[in-house]
């Protein structure tokens, strides 16, 4: 009595006897075969091109069929793309571990794949889009970065005005605007600033200020109304202008479109509005790096100091966020982000015993009147 068991799966081409359909995993053809069960050794052979492929019946496994189709698709342990594809399921009666986890799978392979595309995606995001955007940004004309930063601040209104549908309001009290410009005016003088500013105030509670593409310096209500002092708010605007000068906002908003639009292709939504509130999150956090904060924190003091503010109110203002939200935690993202609370605190004290000590007097960086108009420039 013969070892060898024919078993004739499907209909049989008359050309080439076909009995199923070898994948061989490294071309997208479908190869006609012949199978057979040899029942001494216990192993299913497939005739393909003349040539013979030895499958254990106890290394065979089956997998989800993603067509659902009725036929039986069938991998081999230990190969994760090799796969074989037949009408004939009397051959799962003669595989003992048809149904058991294909954990061959070369896991060490797999995850070894899965480990150089999360490395591509990370080299691409963190390494290739910021540098790109860093050249990007020297060749962006001022029209263009300044209608990106108006387009930007749109964005932002609407996104954060959950109320209603209408843009978030602009703080816009006469006189509260007149008082804004001239700090503006006496601190811009003393920056030498390269473009003119744009400066809003948005009737909103967060304790937060950002500067955008083209000169566009953003306020919250909830800032103004934390500031003690002009001093105070005259720090974080000066803060904000060090972006500025050094189009931070800028290059900041072309690495977060760049980094969405790469996530975006692998995960979808490319245009959609998740990336649009993805984006304004970025951008209002506006977490720059450790180098651009601190770069930023020693331009607002050599602004204040030109312009007769005391340096230490950048200090002050940071001791109170320091003290509402902590050093690590809290609302006001732009100011708990790089670096430390303590350090920016400690630097700035350090630079104002410095012009105490060559005997820097400060002068009063609004009237009274004026402070009272600034804090009341949203009603």
């Amino acid at each position: 009595m013969s070892d060898t068991m024919t078993i004739h799966v499907g209909p049989r081409p008359a050309a080439l006897g076909a009995l199923g359909t070898y994948f061989d995993g490294e071309t997208a053809e479908a190869q006609p075969a012949r199978l057979r069960i040899e029942e001494g050794q216990q192993v299913l052979v497939i005739e393909v091109r003349g040539q013979q492929k030895v499958w254990p019946l106890t290394d065979i496994r089956r997998v989800p069929d993603q067509a659902d189709r009725e036929q039986l698709v069938l991998a081999l342990a230990g190969d994760p793309v090799v796969r074989l594809v037949t009408d004939e399921h009397r051959l799962a009666q003669r595989c003992p571990n048809l149904s058991r986890r294909n954990s061959h799978v070369k896991r060490g392979r797999v995850l070894g794949w899965a480990m150089a595309a999360l490395a591509s995606v990370a080299l691409i995001v963190f390494v290739l889009v910021p540098r790109m955007a860093d050249q990007l940004a020297e060749y962006i004309p001022p029209e263009g970065e300044k209608a990106l930063g108006e387009t930007t601040l749109s964005q932002i209104r609407t996104a954060m005005n959950q109320a209603n549908l209408e843009p978030l309001p602009f703080c816009e009290n006469a006189e509260g605007v007149a008082a804004l410009k001239a700090m503006e005016t006496r601190l811009s003088d003393a920056a030498n600033l390269p473009v003119p500013l744009s400066v809003h105030v948005l009737d909103h509670p967060m304790v937060n200020a950002f500067a955008l593409p083209g000169g566009h310096i953003v306020f919250f209500k909830g800032l103004i109304d934390t500031a003690e002092t002009p001093e105070e708010l005259g720090a974080v605007f000066a803060h904000e202008m060090g972006h500025v000068v050094s189009r931070d906002p800028t290059r900041h908003a072309l690495r977060s479109a760049g980094s969405i639009g790469v996530l975006g292709l692998l995960f979808g939504d490319f245009a959609g509005g998740a990336v649009v509130l993805f984006l304004t999150e970025r951008l209002i956090e506006a977490q720059y790096s450790q180098a651009a904060e601190a770069n930023a924190d020693t331009f607002a003091m050599a602004t204040l100091e030109n312009a007769e503010v005391r340096p230490g109110a950048l200090g002050d203002m940071f001791q109170k966020f320091l003290d509402k939200y902590g050093d690590a935690e809290g609302t006001s993202a732009h100011f708990l982000s790089h670096p430390k609370l303590g350090d920016r605190i400690a630097n700035s004290s350090a630079r104002q015993a410095e012009v105490t000590a060559t005997g820097f007097t400060d002068t009063p960086l609004l009237t009274d009147q004026q402070w009272t108009a600034l804090k009341g420039i949203c009603r």
